[in-house]
Order: structure tokens, then sequence, then C-alpha cells
């Protein structure tokens, strides 16, 4: 099953946060999936419209997603998914 692995700064807003097995065919189902351990983490990943909040950033296997909009990159059986909130700064 795919891994979710969360950034270091999602669990200052989600304490208890951890990795997770998920069974996922996209990014879209990921996220499901991921409200479904952490209710209320899908309303910080994704707008109302269901696209990816500008601060937020999600690699599958060492690549950022392209789709944006519809969050339907695949991910696989043993595929590394990383969700991180997007940091700026100087």
């Amino acid at each position: 099953m795919p891994t979710i692995q969360f950034t270091y700064a999602l669990k200052r807003f989600y304490p208890g946060i951890d990795k997770l097995e998920v069974q996922a065919a996209n990014v879209g189902e990921v996220v499901d999936l991921v409200e479904q351990h952490y209710p209320g983490l899908k309303a910080y990943l994704v707008d109302d419209q269901g696209s990816l909040r500008k601060h937020v950033n999600i690699f599958v296997d060492g690549s950022l997603i392209k789709d944006r909009i519809e969050l339907m990159d695949a991910v696989h059986e043993n595929s590394e998914v990383y969700i991180m909130q997007a940091l700026s700064g100087g």
C-alpha cells in the first residue's frame, strides 16, 4: 500500500499525525483517506473546489505533483506520498 508521510510543520496543527498506509489510486483519493484518519486536515490541504491550496505541496515518489486542480496524479502500490506545508521567508 502507498505510504503517506507528513512534514513536521503539519504536526504543529495536527498533533498525533503520523505516517499512514492507505489503498489509493491517485492523490485525490489519498487526501480523502487522510481526512478519514485526521478529520479537518482535508480543509487545510484543499480549497472548497477541491484544488490543492497554495501553501501545500504534495510529492509522489520524490516528484512534485503536476495536477493541483483535480489531484489525479497516480499513486502506485509502493508509492511514497509526502504532504508538506510550503514554507517561505527570508
